[in-house]
């Protein structure tokens, strides 16, 4: 895969693997439905810490003997020996699969009935498409003549489904009444194209690359210079009915049309354009791609993403492309990409290789200038590599101890430490070479710094930047800080500038809007109860007397539901190890705890992803307001304590996620928050897998459950879609893995025949998903079906044509399954 020169926000989480993550989790948990466009209209202002006290200090035993009964699996040698009879299900769009999805879907709402007849459809719709939600934006250069900023922002509503991209400026912006100009209608285009259209984001061609971007640019005046250069051309990535595949269309900002592809005129006016695929490209320059696609034979990875990356030139045909760069068929994929760091003082354009030998795991090769050699950088193979300015930051993920560079360290797990790249590539090289004393002089010129260095409750969360501050992500318990550094004098090492005293229950996004430029940026905030403010800020002041950074409040989401009664609280339980688990749970102000509460558990546990605050649009129209109870669980396998809390999650200890996720329904329980009767748990995508094995080893414990677009057959998993790539994660079913420990957390080989009772589940999903693949949900359902046939199982499957793992293409779709789920668990649990 490529990536584009990495932004700030691309920075923000700095994990290999970033673009082909098994999980939509934020999407899934924020938006409406698992639209991935919501989530950053939903990142909102920081909440107000409540403490909510009656159960906080429970002692385990106490609850002991409330524990619901596991189901034990059965055995791998007889799941083995057994032939799959729902195979015929994997066939994406065979007629007999999509026969089964109409079927079950005309089912499903024959027995729950239709949600967009509901209230809480045509509330969430609403919410979907105000008018009053944030238009988030992207700079993309400056205007000619006047010099003032062009952000672009993509927008949907109820006039357009499909969004609209469009453009303003930073003083139109701040006003009450922005000024939009269209500058490409995708409603428009999908029907004249008759192709569901959906937007999946764009690659720009970076001003320092491209000549043109400073030809048609005009001071206003000669003695009031003003910041050069715009964005003249961009990649735009479309995908059909919201598929991770996608369509790579050049698009012309300053003629705002697309680069016809067969410019007959001369080729070097021919716009680059593919057809649908899991590419990855980025611009080298004005006329040339680096890229990875689908080009035949040998071209892809096992894992379904590109295995090679080539110099494609523009007016040439991709296959005649050569290649610059290529890994391994069973690696998960391979990238080539820049950093340009000229604009900081010590800075250079740094090139980097890098192979994804696993979803964490990566060789990386980089080199300071095109004329120089690639040399393999000297990091252990899970460490993440970024630059700014004249240093490499490392963010290593186990402990290292790097004794030949002379760092007489060793820098703990969840670390991020940094050191000048020149020295280091020279390190490299001499390491290269094997060359003893050159190895010892270069080494002995390395001096690595420390960013962050983890505790027992802290863990690093990532960082943005601006043109001399990075601002550094951290959470504490939970609880989220930024702390702001600033880069030295002459490009020096960073200086602790300032940043939060203390962390808070709320989420806190910082995006420059130009880091070559300017340390403006923009910061978002949220909590789970107080909708998003969008402030224009200024890392420069945060070193003030007073440290004051923001300029001014430009923009704030109105309250979508009434929160004015509600609290938020954290907790912790523990779990089977004797592992605290913390937890929030939102609710109403003094509720009374007789178990009569219904109480939705969400949680995720995977992929080292961090579940946290922010404005719960969904949940508190379809579950808050009525009187209910969310609660979000931090379980193992996130990254909410670092690393390890991921790691310690991983294969066969995978059952500790799930050890997890049930002592938090346990204590919930046991508090007399609900009883398993008024107990819910939903999650999706590696959450289903989370939800499906709630259904089978813990069904006592709840009373409904939601498995979305979820991971189900954990024996034929990596031989599906991008399965392959998640090994690391969960393990390979072609090993002992499958004997030893995959098949116990197997939801779809764990089903008890003997049972006469499973609570009621809803199963969903979407024909489009090209990540997880529907056969997981489909099968789960039809053998639910056939084992239960005569008994109280109610199983209820719906499966979205369109949507990808997102689960739903446009409002109306994730208005639909979002009101489908949600009334689903709560009469499931308000039932007489």
């Amino acid at each position: 895969m490529l990536l584009r020169l990495p932004s700030s926000s691309l920075r923000r989480r700095n994990a290999t693997g970033f673009f082909f993550l098994l999980h939509s989790f934020r999407s899934f948990h924020s938006a409406a439905a698992f639209t991935p466009s919501s989530l950053h209209t939903e990142r909102k202002t920081p909440a107000a810490t409540t403490v909510f006290t009656p159960f906080g200090s429970i002692p385990r035993q106490s609850y002991q003997h409330q524990k619901m009964t596991i189901q034990a699996a059965t055995s791998a040698a007889a799941v083995e020996a057994e032939e799959d009879p729902y195979l015929f299900l994997e066939e994406v769009e065979s007629e007999e699969s999509i026969a089964f999805a109409t079927s079950a879907n005309e089912k499903c709402l024959n027995e729950l009935g239709d949600p967009s007849e509901t209230e809480t459809y045509e509330r969430v719709l609403k919410a979907l498409e105000s008018d009053d939600r944030i238009p988030h934006v992207g700079l993309l250069g400056y205007e000619d003549g006047t010099g003032d900023m062009l952000l672009y922002n993509f927008w949907k509503d109820s006039k357009n489904p499909k969004g609209i991209w469009r453009k303003t400026t930073l003083t139109s912006y701040q006003s009450a009444n922005t000024e939009w100009t269209t500058v490409l209608d995708l409603d428009a285009l999908a029907k004249e194209e008759e192709i569901s259209w959906v937007w999946k984001g764009y690659v720009p061609l970076p001003r320092s690359l491209d000549d043109a971007s400073l030809s048609g640019y005009k001071p206003s005046s000669e003695t009031s210079p003003q910041p050069a250069g715009r964005v003249t051309r961009v990649l735009l990535n479309l995908s059909r009915g919201g598929a991770d595949a996608t369509y790579l269309r050049e698009f012309d900002l300053l003629t705002e049309t697309f680069v016809d592809p067969s410019s007959s005129e001369s080729s070097s006016d021919q716009g680059f354009s593919l057809p649908e695929g899991k590419t990855r490209a980025s611009y080298k320059s004005r006329d040339v791609l680096l890229i990875g696609a689908d080009t035949g034979e040998g071209s892809m990875t096992t894992s379904g993403y590109p295995r090679t990356v080539r110099e494609w030139k523009r007016g040439t045909k991709i296959e005649d492309a050569p290649i610059v760069f290529e890994g391994e068929e069973t690696d998960v994929s391979c990238s080539q990409y820049y950093y340009d760091e000229r604009h900081r003082e010590g800075g250079a354009m740094y090139e980097v290789q890098s192979r994804s030998i696993s979803f964490y795991n990566s060789v990386y090769f980089a080199r300071r200038e095109e004329e120089d050699a690639f040399v393999k950088l000297a990091v252990a193979l899970n460490t993440s590599v970024s630059f700014f300015g004249r240093w490499m930051l490392l963010r290593v993920k186990a402990d290292w101890e790097p004794k030949d560079s002379f760092a007489e360290k060793t820098f703990p797990t969840g670390s991020l430490i940094y050191v000048d790249a020149t020295a280091f590539l020279d390190f490299c090289k001499a390491k290269e070479d094997g060359n003893e004393n050159a190895i010892k002089k270069a080494g002995s010129k390395l001096d690595y710094h420390v960013l962050f260095e983890p505790t027992d409750t802290t863990s690093y969360a990532g960082y943005s930047t601006t043109k001399n501050y990075l601002i550094l992500y951290m959470l504490d318990d939970v609880k989220e800080q930024l702390k702001f550094y600033k880069i030295g004098e002459g490009g020096g090492p960073f200086e602790l500038v300032g940043g939060d005293e203390g962390g808070a229950i709320r989420s806190a996004s910082a995006s420059g809007i130009d880091s070559k430029e300017s340390d403006l940026f923009w910061l978002t905030t949220s909590s789970y109860t107080e909708p998003s403010t969008l402030n224009l800020a200024d890392a420069s002041k945060c070193g003030d007397e007073g440290g004051d950074y923001i300029v001014k409040k430009l923009k704030s989401l109105p309250d979508m539901y009434d929160s004015s009664d509600l609290e938020v609280a954290q907790h912790f339980a523990t779990s089977k190890d004797g592992t605290k688990i913390p937890y929030f749970m939102i609710s109403k102000k003094g509720i009374e705890l007789d178990g009569s509460n219904p109480t939705l558990l969400y949680g995720y546990g995977g992929f080292e992803i961090s579940l946290g605050p922010r404005y719960a649009t969904t949940v508190g129209i379809s579950w808050l307001e009525k009187g209910g109870v969310y609660v979000e669980a931090n379980i193992r396998g996130g990254g909410e304590y670092g690393p390890q809390w991921h790691q310690s999650a991983l294969k066969e200890n995978r059952n500790k996620s799930y050890e997890d996720f049930i002592a938090v329904g346990e204590h919930l329980v046991a508090s007399n928050v609900c009883t398993p009767k008024t107990l819910a748990c939903r999650g999706g995508s590696n959450g289903g897998l989370l939800t499906g094995n709630m259904l089978v080893q813990a069904p006592d414990l709840f009373g409904a459950i939601h498995i979305a677009v979820p991971l189900l057959d954990m024996q034929r998993y990596h031989k599906l879609l991008a399965g392959a790539s998640w090994m690391a994660e969960y393990g390979d079913p072609d090993t002992d893995d499958w004997k030893n420990f995959l098949y116990k957390y197997s939801p779809y080989h764990n089903i008890d025949e003997a049972r006469e009772k499973y609570p009621a589940v809803l199963l969903t999903t979407s024909t489009r998903d090209d990540r997880v693949h529907p056969a997981h949900a489909r099968k789960m359902v039809k053998k639910l079906w056939d084992l239960g046939e005569g008994k109280e199982w109610p199983v209820y499957y719906y499966e979205n044509m369109e949507g990808g793992h997102g689960g739903a293409a446009d409002s109306k779709q994730s208005a639909f399954m979002t009101s489908l789920s949600y009334e689903f668990m709560w009469r499931a649990l308000t039932k007489e």
